[in-house]
């Protein structure tokens, strides 16, 4: 494909502050969103949100521009990790210098892979049959989650379970019909109509944000290293290499970029400097996102360079803590049913890959590595409380944790259990 502008062109003031526009409003909606269940799973006041939130941005709108100018160097928009939802879910009753100490290790993790060249000689761990799990594991992981936040209000159950199925099918409506920018716009059109119609039917919530007290929160967090808390989140950037590699690699292709495995190498070195930094504030670290794509080729713009003015303008809304007031208000419920769609996209682009590779699934003892693991992350994400706390709190975060024994399950499987089965196999 020609693009308009390629990957190196430098755009007229004008065109530039165009396209970083779009490309900011394809940010901003995962950002409020994360920033959102996370300030609802850490029980934070409404100050306490539009801090958190505050950082989030700025973390996301630097890491974009570090990406774009010394990581990958190419269009891929940044987001708040949503795999990190898991290990803070899963942390249960660990602090909050629990939880961001380990995302800390993680980030490091990542950069000591960077550093020191490991990186392509640990890709073969990562067979198809284990991303697949990975990814979908994501999905049905979160399940209780966005359970929590679509039926909150106990005095609007109806609705909103008539709200969340209907605005499902129309969101999916949207993005079949939808073409061009208008595609990627999908999530956040449904999140400004999706607001509306909740404010209609369960009334507008008050405003009563304590501006002043995020003044005095602490830009930093103390640290506290956990053990069972740090291997949680462990696992949970397993799924983030994943990602951060496949979202550099499908965009790296759609655009024809060189160098594409050294690119990515310097991608996941940024991502782990700016998980390490995310920690160090208090917030869960970013990642690259699969979006990108479906943007570049409805624009022609391939260009790297409008996503700086997008990263600025993260920064710059950071900056007016009284417009992020305003975004406090979004609905749980949307929220709840944007999550469950993007979730459902994440379990549909797991699925996309058995069809795209050869030979995944060839016999029962293939299917079952990856069904296996996905109902052992299903039955413990829904496992009763008084059960996981008959759990030693060391252990909790692991053996409670349904993403963690799922990927521990498709590891055991896929590379001890059937391994010499698949091997004589080849060989015959």
């Amino acid at each position: 494909m020609n693009f308009r502008y390629n990957l190196n062109d430098k755009l007229p003031p004008f065109s530039l502050a165009m396209y970083g526009l779009q490309w900011f409003l394809v940010s901003i909606p995962m950002v409020i969103i994360l920033s959102a269940v996370i300030s609802n799973l850490q029980g934070l006041d409404t100050a306490g949100h539009i801090f958190y939130t505050q950082k989030l941005l700025i973390i996301m709108g630097v890491g974009l521009i570090l990406q774009v100018l010394g990581g990958h160097k190419m269009p891929v928009v940044i987001g708040p990790a949503s795999v990190l939802l898991i290990g803070v879910l899963s942390a249960g009753s660990a602090n909050e210098a629990q939880i961001y100490t380990a995302i800390i290790i993680g980030g490091v993790l990542l950069g000591v892979l960077y550093f020191s060249r490991l990186l392509s000689k640990i890709q073969f761990i990562f067979t198809p049959r284990i991303v697949i799990v990975i990814m979908s594991l994501i999905a049905f992981t979160l399940s209780p989650v966005i359970l929590r936040l679509i039926f909150g209000e106990e005095s609007h159950a109806l609705f909103s379970l008539l709200f969340a199925l209907s605005f499902l099918f129309l969101m999916t409506l949207a993005n079949h019909f939808f073409k061009g920018i208008w595609k990627s716009t999908v999530v956040l059109i449904a999140l400004v109509l999706g607001s509306i119609i909740c404010f209609a039917v369960m009334g507008v919530p008050s405003t009563e944000a304590k501006i002043a007290g995020t003044k005095t929160s602490s830009w930093f967090v103390s640290l506290n290293f956990d053990l069972g808390t740090t291997l949680s989140f462990l696992f949970c950037y397993i799924a983030l290499l994943i990602n951060e590699l496949g979202s550099v690699q499908s965009v790296g292709k759609i655009i024809k970029a060189d160098q594409l495995d050294k690119r990515s190498e310097r991608a996941v070195g940024v991502t782990g400097i700016m998980n390490i930094f995310a920690g160090s504030m208090g917030v869960i670290g970013p990642v690259d996102y699969s979006l990108s794509p479906g943007l570049i080729m409805a624009t022609g713009c391939a260009s790297r360079y409008p996503l700086i003015p997008a990263g600025i303008a993260l920064i710059g809304c950071a900056l007016f803590p009284s417009i992020i007031e305003y975004l406090t208000l979004i609905p749980e419920l949307t929220m709840g049913t944007i999550l469950l769609y993007l979730m459902a996209t994440q379990l549909s682009a797991s699925f996309q890959i058995i069809g795209t590779e050869k030979n995944i699934i060839s016999s029962f003892n293939d299917s079952l590595t990856i069904g296996l693991p996905l109902m052992v992350g299903l039955i413990l994400s829904f496992t009763p409380d008084y059960v996981l706390d008959q759990i030693p709190t060391t252990f909790r975060p692991i053996l409670g944790n349904g993403f963690v024994m799922g990927v521990i399950s498709v590891l055991l499987l896929e590379h001890v259990v059937f391994r010499k089965k698949r091997q004589s196999t080849s060989k015959g």
